[in-house]
């Protein structure tokens, strides 16, 4: 990794253990202990009533709920989600009265245990089947907005509920991550790009602060910097094991160090969770770089990097990257892939990091050097993109409507033959001409971030439920 930071703190939740008194309230305490012992076992914290708070340390009736929302206003501060667990029917009441008086915005994970058909008896039957629809019920009336576990109910300690709390942290990470995102802007747009255009007032009211630098300021910090600095040293045999650089002049080498160096230095003073850059023509003409090798290395030590200073194609990189716990890239809907309607060739000319290629090597850029000459294209990443299933993300700020809007579509990386240069994969996706004019009359821009898993379905859930972005899934499957 490039940069360490703590990108991926640890996890708390906030829960609620669902009881109601004509119920057999032994599940309820059984069901507390199962889950504290789930928890600990996935490596999660939590905050949860003592036995000693309520009966059992379930919640029940307003008291309850009084004592349970207190304590989870009082570690506010780290509470990324709320878990509603049901071990039988559960008092809704109880439940909505909590997670209201607790005032945290946060996402709610409602589950219910399921009955075995052996246990049906008085003593053992659960009722939470029903009972989860009584809660969610309730939690629609009072407009907080909740995640289903994938199965109606399952057993406390089953794989399936284990997934459903994996898939239901990355929500709240992207959740949490998103309303208080700081990224950073080096240098402005290129002049023709006026396509990556974007609303900083938008993005501000949606909780994502942007951190503007020229880059002259960079490039001036680089200045000062020895090349025997031991930053510069440690970065250049980073940068040599990272990839191929056989083809790199020493002194290119050099200035991707430094380069990198600078940026690593920025980021951390100001507490960024990524970057945008203006990659040409400036930094070519007055350094004599391509930054691609740099912004590669950033993106593949979870800190994504976007090019031509394309901040939504960036948040895009940002919240895949959370949903799969793995390096997202920016790449252009870039070419058609013959005559087949489904297939399309997606290409940057490249910045992708390098889990996403087959094999890499470091270049001169392959089209910047045919403006501005070989000598100052150097740092390129080229190589085939790996065949495996994708994901695709592009963000918008609309100042037609004032609020973000988001397109995602899922499709796979094929085996297909291409002959070309860059950051290339041919890509098939269901449906996809109704997308491109999807992308087309919504105004979209030509960058999208990608991702090489599919994760469609947490993303939805994120930006849709509780975040409240304009969202379309394309090709959702029902």
């Amino acid at each position: 990794m490039l940069i360490l930071t703590n990108k991926f703190e640890r996890v708390t939740y906030g829960v609620i253990i669902g009881n109601r008194d004509v119920f057999p309230d032994n599940l309820a305490k059984e069901g507390r202990l199962e889950t504290i012992e789930v928890l600990n076992e996935l490596g999660y914290d939590y905050v949860i009533l003592n036995e000693e708070d309520s009966k059992f340390g379930v919640v029940e009736t307003y008291q309850d709920a009084k004592k349970c929302a207190d304590l989870f206003k009082n570690n506010k501060d780290k509470i990324f989600g709320i878990l509603v667990i049901l071990p039988n029917f559960g008092d809704e009441k109880g439940i909505a009265n909590t997670i209201k008086l607790s005032d945290l915005n946060v996402p709610v994970l409602v589950y219910a245990s399921a009955d075995e058909i052996d246990k049906m008896d008085r003593k053992h039957r659960r009722d939470a089947f029903c009972g989860k629809i009584s809660v969610t019920s309730v939690l629609y009336q009072h407009g907080i907005p909740f995640t289903l576990t994938k199965y109606h109910t399952c057993p406390i300690k089953s794989d399936a509920f284990k997934e459903d709390l994996k898939r239901f942290e990355k929500i709240c990470r992207i959740v949490k991550k998103l309303r208080g995102a700081r990224l950073g802007q080096i240098g402005t747009r290129p002049n023709a790009f006026e396509t990556v255009r974007y609303s900083e007032k938008i993005l501000e009211f949606n909780g994502i602060s942007i951190e503007p630098i020229d880059l002259s300021e960079i490039l001036g910090d680089i200045d000062q910097l020895k090349t025997d600095d031991p930053q510069v040293i440690e970065k250049i045999e980073f940068i040599k094991n990272y990839t191929s650089t056989k083809v790199i002049p020493e002194d290119s080498l050099i200035k991707l160090a430094k380069l990198a160096v600078v940026i690593k230095n920025w980021i951390i003073e100001n507490d960024l969770d990524g970057f945008a850059f203006q990659c040409w023509p400036s930094i070519q003409d007055n350094f004599g770089i391509v930054p691609c090798a740099v912004m590669s290395m950033f993106s593949e030590g979870l800190v994504p990097a976007a090019c031509e200073v394309d901040i939504s194609g960036l948040i895009g990189m940002l919240i895949l990257q959370i949903a799969s716990g793995s390096p997202s890239a920016i790449l252009d809907w870039n070419n058609n892939y013959g005559d087949n309607p489904n297939k399309m060739v997606l290409f940057h000319c490249s910045n992708l990091p390098k889990s996403f290629f087959q094999d890499t090597k470091m270049t001169i850029h392959p089209i910047i050097s045919d403006q501005k000459g070989g000598d100052v294209s150097f740092g390129a990443i080229q190589g085939r993109i790996k065949t495996k299933p994708c994901t695709l993300l592009r963000i918008e700020t609309d100042d037609l409507f004032g609020e973000i809007k988001a397109i995602l579509a899922e499709g796979s990386y094929t085996k297909d033959p291409l002959d070309t240069f860059g950051g290339y994969g041919v890509v098939n996706i269901p449906n996809l001409p109704e997308l491109l004019k999807k992308l087309c009359l919504g105004g979209f821009a030509h960058h999208v971030a990608a991702t090489l898993n599919q994760v469609g379905d947490i993303v939805e859930e994120a930006l849709t439920k509780y975040l409240g972005y304009n969202f379309e899934f394309h090709n959702k499957e029902i």
